[in-house]
């Protein structure tokens, strides 16, 4: 029961970010402006986030990003229903594979929870290692070629979005010690700061034009860091031997791959529809302009 739950949480939040995003790319307007739809996909959107804080309340990181990263394959059918086209093979073998790598995941480790506190000598590690990590990759950009402009932007992103997830999910554990317990220390405000960092470097790498390069970075960087965090920070742990340790590294070396094959597919759709504007199809639903108000 306590993977049943917050994994069924998960999957919700993962079909109904994918479902938001979709509703608020076909309610844009073709100057790129937001219709009163495109509220109604923020709000499906912001349900979403919502059954994530819920899921990370009841389980674990290790647990509950990869099943987050199914909003990826959500959205495919759906979109290729509104663009009345078929998925190719491509499309559906790799969407296959992501999915029975994070069934694998999951049924291999059986997350567990340990120490669900952080103390704050650690936090101030942590937000000191962010920001020299951070502080490299946006001074790095600036060194580059826009591909790889594009690479370290979304890579910094990515990177923030789990540590956004990190802090959502201790932040969660606070309140079982009462309403007003998260305000008193600082996960809940770091959230805000992250949130915001996360978005404007995402608007950094958007600017670059190879979403080719930045929205794999992102899509990968995000469930990367923030199960890393919760193993070395928050003590999760995954009940595996030596042998399945090597086979769960496979299993996310290969879920890893499927979502840089899957995200580079929408954004060679979203260049495609940006050069051809009065193409039939509308913008794909796995666009990550459009995911930006998602985290």
């Amino acid at each position: 029961m306590h993977l049943i739950l917050p994994a069924a949480l998960a999957v919700a939040s993962a079909l109904l970010v994918a479902t938001g995003t979709l509703v608020r790319q076909r309610s844009s307007t073709p100057s790129g402006g937001i219709t009163r739809r495109w509220w109604l996909g923020v709000a499906i959107a912001a349900v979403g986030f919502f059954l994530q804080a819920a899921a990370l309340s009841l389980g674990t990181l290790l647990l509950v990003q990869p099943l987050i990263v199914l909003s990826v394959l959500f959205a495919l059918p759906m979109e290729a229903h509104l663009d009345h086209r078929r998925l190719s093979f491509a499309e559906w073998k790799w969407g296959i594979v992501l999915t029975l790598c994070i069934a694998a995941f999951v049924l291999i480790t059986m997350p567990t929870p340990a120490k669900h506190t952080l103390d704050p000598g650690i936090l101030a590690g942590t937000i000191v290692t962010v920001v020299v990590v951070l502080a490299g990759l946006v001074i790095g950009a600036r060194l580059v070629s826009l591909h790889y402009r594009a690479l370290l932007y979304g890579s910094a992103s990515g990177l923030l979005t789990g540590v956004q997830s990190f802090l959502v999910k201790s932040v969660t554990t606070q309140f079982g010690d009462g309403l007003a317990r998260p305000f008193t220390h600082p996960e809940i405000y770091l959230i805000l700061v992250v949130a915001g960092a996360s978005v404007v470097t995402q608007q950094l790498a958007f600017a670059a034009h190879d979403l080719q390069t930045s929205f794999p970075a992102m899509t990968v960087m995000e469930p990367a860091v923030a199960m890393a965090l919760g193993v070395l920070l928050l003590g999760e742990r995954a009940n595996v031997d030596v042998v399945e340790g090597v086979v769960v590294g496979v299993v996310l070396l290969t879920m890893g791959y499927a979502v840089v094959v899957l995200a580079k597919f929408a954004a060679e759709r979203e260049t495609e529809f940006e050069t051809h504007p009065d193409h039939d199809a509308p913008s794909p639903a796995l666009s990550p302009a459009a995911r930006a108000p998602d985290r």
